[in-house]
C-alpha cells in the first residue's frame, strides 16, 4: 500500500486536501503534518512513499523540508503545493528532485490528475527496479554457471573452440597475467560447508570456483601483484578454513600450486595443488606444492617425474592404463639400478597410485585408497604389490565405465535437448546423472566427440533457426526463449555456427520465399 503524508500549516487545507484523496485514491494510506519539523520526524516513523509539500509555512519553509528528508530517505517522493508559480520556485525544486506541483487553489480533478501522475510515475519506476533487479539475479546466476565451466573446462578439459573465449569474455576477469590453483579437500563435507567458503572465496572479486567433485573444491586465483604470492594464498587459505570452524571439520586441507603464467596452461597449477592434498595430516592445513621434498640424495631422473604432469592425469582419464603401467615399472627398475632406498621407492610408486585414484574420483569412479598389504623386503616384492594394486584400479575403471557411460550419454542428451532454454551447468548434468562433474565432461567429448555444451550450443542455434525462420517474433525475443540472456552473445554464436547472423539469415530465408 502507498503511504502519503500531507504536509501544511493550515487545518483546513490539509483536511480538504485529504478529503480529496481519499475519494481518489481508496487505497492509499494517508497522514499529516502541520509543519515541516513534524514531516521530518513522521518522514522516519511513517516511512511515507509521496508527501505533498506546503512550500511555505512558519519556521522550517517546505524546500527545506523537502531538502533535510530526501537527504536521508532518497526513495520519497515529494509533490509541492503552493500559491507561488515563480521561475525561482520551480528550479529549486527541480533541484532538489520534486516530481510536479500543485497551486492553490486547484480543482479536485487537477489535484487527482496531478497526483495519478505522480503515482503512476512511481509505479513504473518500481517495476523497472524490480525487472533490474530479476535481471541481475539471473545474470549472477549465469555468471556463476559460465563461471564453473570456465574453471572445469580448463583445469580438466581440453580447451573449447567455440566458448571458452567468449565465456571468459562474460567474466569479471582481474587484469593480471598470473594465477595459481587452490584445491580446498574437506572430507565428509556437506554442500552447506561448501557454499559457505564459495561465499567466502567470492568475497574477495580475485578468484574463479569450478565444480564440487567428491570433497574437492578447485579454485583459480589470480595474483594481486600488491602482495607476494605465497602471503595471498595463506591469507586466502586461513579465511577459508576459518569457515569450517563453526561446523566443527577438522579434515579441510588446502593444496595450493604455483603460479601459472596464463590460461592455457593453469592445469599444471591445480595438478600441482593435487600433489600438495596427498599428506593432509599435516598440523598446518594447508601445503604449497614448491614445499613438497620431491628429490633426497638418489639422483632423480627428468623422466621419473612424469607423474607430476597434467598428461598423466589424462592418460588416467582416457583409460591408457598400458603406459601407466610401464611408466610405474621403469620407475621401479630405475630407482633399483641406482639402489635407492627400498621405503624411499615404495613411497614414489604409492604417490603415482594416490594421484591415480584422485583422478579416478573426480571421474566418480570411487576407487579406494591404494595401501600395500605388507611391507615389501625387496624389489620383486614391491613390483608384485604394486602391479596388484595397479590392476584392482584398471578392473574397477572398466566395470564402473562400461556400466555407467552408455546410459548416461544417452540421459544426458535427452536432458540437454529437453532443457536447452534452461542454464545447464556441469553441476546440473551431475546431479542428474549421478556422476561426476569431470568425468561427464571427460566421456560426453570422448563419445560425442564434442563437449557438453557444443552439443548445448547446437540444440539451442537448431530451435533459434525454427523460430527465425517459422516466426515473426524479434531476434531478442528468439534470444531468451532459446536460452541466451543476452543478444549481443547469441548473434556471436549463430554467426560462428551458421556463418551469417540471426537478421542475415532470416533475410536470407524471406527472399528465398519470394
Amino acid at each position: 500500500m502507498v503511504k502519503l503524508l500531507i504536509v501544511d500549516d493550515e487545518q483546513v487545507e490539509r483536511d480538504g486536501m485529504q478529503a480529496i484523496l481519499t475519494k481518489g485514491f481508496p487505497n492509499i494510506s494517508i497522514k499529516q503534518a502541520k509543519n515541516g519539523n513534524m514531516a521530518i520526524q513522521m518522514a522516519e516513523s511513517f516511512e511515507p512513499d509521496l508527501i505533498l509539500m506546503d512550500i511555505k509555512m512558519p519556521g522550517i519553509s517546505g524546500l527545506e523540508a523537502v531538502q533535510r528528508i530526501s537527504s536521508q530517505n532518497s526513495h520519497i517522493r515529494f509533490i509541492m503545493v503552493t500559491a507561488y508559480d515563480t521561475f525561482e520556485f520551480m528550479r529549486q525544486a527541480i533541484k532538489l528532485g520534486v516530481k510536479d506541483y500543485i497551486l492553490k487553489p486547484s480543482k479536485a480533478t487537477e489535484i487527482y490528475a496531478t497526483i495519478k501522475k505522480v503515482l503512476d510515475h512511481m509505479e513504473k519506476e518500481q517495476r523497472a527496479v524490480t525487472i533490474r533487479r530479476l535481471q541481475q539475479e539471473t545474470m549472477q546466476k549465469t555468471f556463476s554457471l559460465v563461471e564453473t565451466d570456465v574453471v572445469t573446462q580448463l583445469l580438466f578439459d581440453h580447451v573449447h573452440e567455440i566458448h571458452v573465449d567468449m565465456l571468459v569474455e562474460m567474466l569479471d576477469t582481474p587484469s593480471t597475467n598470473e594465477m595459481f590453483v587452490m584445491l580446498v579437500s574437506i572430507p565428509g563435507g556437506t554442500e552447506t560447508i561448501y557454499s559457505a567458503i564459495k561465499e567466502e572465496v567470492r568475497q574477495t572479486k580475485s578468484c574463479w570456483i569450478g565444480a564440487l567433485y567428491g570433497s574437492y573444491l578447485p579454485i583459480i586465483v589470480f595474483r594481486d601483484l600488491n602482495m607476494s604470492y605465497r602471503s595471498q594464498a595463506i591469507l586466502l587459505a586461513k579465511s577459508i578454513l576459518s569457515v569450517l570452524l563453526p561446523f566443527n571439520n577438522e579434515n579441510g586441507f588446502i593444496g595450493i600450486g604455483s603460479v601459472s603464467p596464463s590460461l592455457d596452461i593453469v592445469r599444471q597449477s591445480y595438478h600441482e595443488a593435487l600433489l600438495a592434498t596427498m599428506d593432509s595430516k599435516l598440523q598446518l592445513k594447508y601445503r604449497f606444492y614448491s614445499d613438497e621434498a620431491i628429490v633426497n640424495n638418489h639422483t632423480f631422473q627428468e623422466g621419473l617425474v612424469e607423474h607430476r604432469k597434467k598428461e598423466f592425469a589424462d592418460q588416467i582419464r582416457m583409460g591408457q592404463w598400458e603406459k601407466i603401467r610401464n611408466y610405474i615399472l621403469s620407475i621401479i627398475k630405475q630407482y633399483e639400478s641406482q639402489s635407492a632406498d627400498l621405503m624411499y621407492t615404495q613411497q614414489r610408486v604409492l604417490e603415482i597410485l594416490w594421484i591415480a585414484s584422485q583422478v579416478m574420483n573426480e571421474m566418480g569412479m570411487e576407487a579406494d585408497t591404494p595401501l600395500f598389504t605388507y611391507k615389501p623386503t625387496n624389489y620383486r616384492q614391491l613390483e608384485l604389490e604394486s602391479t596388484r594394486l595397479l590392476n584392482e584400479m584398471i578392473l574397477t575403471f572398466k566395470e564402473k565405465s562400461e556400466k555407467i557411460e552408455v546410459d548416461a550419454i544417452h540421459q544426458l542428451k535427452q536432458y540437454i535437448l529437453t532443457h536447452s532454454k534452461e542454464d545447464i551447468s556441469l553441476e546440473s548434468l551431475a546431479r542428474k546423472v549421478g556422476l561426476s562433474p569431470i568425468y561427464i565432461s571427460k566421456i560426453f567429448k570422448e563419445k560425442q566427440g564434442i563437449n557438453y555444451i557444443d552439443y548445448l550450443t547446437e540444440c539451442r542455434i537448431e530451435k533459434a533457426r525454427i523460430l527465425i525462420r517459422d516466426t515473426d517474433k524479434s531476434i531478442k525475443e528468439i534470444t531468451f526463449e532459446v536460452g541466451y540472456h543476452d543478444p549481443n552473445y547469441f548473434s556471436k554464436v549463430f554467426k560462428k555456427l551458421c556463418h551469417m547472423s540471426p537478421k542475415e539469415y532470416r533475410k536470407s530465408f524471406q527472399v528465398n520465399k519470394v
